[in-house]
Order: structure tokens, then sequence, then C-alpha cells
């Protein structure tokens, strides 16, 4: 149920994030989601992408400062108070997430991916719990 992310660090200039983007296409690698916080002088972009270890080596021999994360992925019900649930579960057993950021392919479910502290406990609180995780097999074929 781990899920490899990339995490790519970016000036904030014009040209990177299409200089990413254009290297991973050219390189057959699909982004199957992705998320892009920024400050005043990077940004720091996170990839879901179907070939995660190839992504990385694409990336790394143009330079880029990147590295690969360990996340898991729920799937969750594509209504209002489904993601507010999950999150209840996690906090009342004590699970902290350090970011997460989501995308829906569907109006039935939305996908969200969590960056817990612990995702061993992670992954095992949503278990318990019968929630439904993404396989990184799964998610990588988006």
């Amino acid at each position: 149920m781990i899920i490899k992310q990339l995490s790519v660090f970016l000036e904030n200039k014009s040209g990177r994030l299409n200089e990413v983007s254009q290297l991973l296409g050219e390189a057959g690698i699909n982004m199957s989601a992705f998320s892009v916080a920024d400050t005043s002088e990077f940004g720091i972009l996170r990839l879901i992408v179907s070939d995660p270890d190839k992504a990385y080596q694409v990336l790394k021999a143009a330079d880029f400062s990147v590295k690969l994360t360990d996340v898991v992925c729920l799937s969750s019900p594509n209504v209002p108070g489904a993601l507010a649930k999950a999150l209840n579960i996690l906090s009342s057993e004590e699970v902290f997430i350090e970011y997460l950021y989501a995308f829906s392919m569907d109006n039935k479910s939305a996908n969200v991916v969590l960056k817990p502290a612990n995702i061993e406990k992670c992954i095992r609180v949503l278990q318990e719990h019968q929630l439904e995780l993404v396989k990184a097999s799964d998610l990588y074929k988006i």
C-alpha cells in the first residue's frame, strides 16, 4: 500500500515546471497526480508517476534536486464530509499528516495522497476502519 512519490525542488522561474513535464514525457513517464507548493524563492513539485524509479533517474540526470518519499493513497467517496470522516479517524488515533493532496477522476470517488509522519501506523488505522487504500500498481496506471 506504500506508494513512491517524487519531490522535486524547483526555482521559481519561468519554464522549470515545463522542463520537468517535458523530460518525463520524453521518457514515456505518465504523471498521475501532482501538487505544487511554493514560496517566493522555490517550489516543491510532488508527483505520482507511472515509473517513479525511472523518473528519479531522468530528473537527477538533468540536475534536478529530487527525492523519493513514501506516501499512502486513500480512496474516499466523493461526497461532502467523507474526507473529514477519514481525517477524524486518523486524528483520533494520533496519526499526524504532514501534507495531503487529492484528485478525482469521476463523481464517485476521490483519491487522497497522504504523507503521514508514521506511514505504517496510518495504513494500519485506515485498514482497521475499513477505509479503502489504493495500491501503488493501480495508481501508477492512472
